[in-house]
């Protein structure tokens, strides 16, 4: 699932999947801005099945977040 949600960061934000981590800042580190994050909830519900409320989506700071998020929710 790591590797998946670090493809999909990685083509969104055009930066090198391998140098992504768990503590990866989604705003701060990839630069996303509020239409960014919502457009990656969207392609995340689509890849991994879940659905993210966008107050949820807004809360999550790191790629680690995300990972928890979609564990706990699948």
């Amino acid at each position: 699932m790591f590797e998946k949600i670090c493809e999909l960061l990685a083509d969104k934000f055009d930066v090198d999947a391998s140098t992504l981590t768990m503590d990866t800042k989604i705003k701060e580190d990839l630069k996303a801005d509020s239409l960014d994050i919502v457009e990656l909830m969207m392609d995340l519900e689509e890849e991994c099945g879940v659905t993210i409320e966008d107050e949820d989506a807004m809360k999550m700071v790191t790629i680690g977040d995300l990972m928890k998020y979609i564990e706990e929710n699948q």
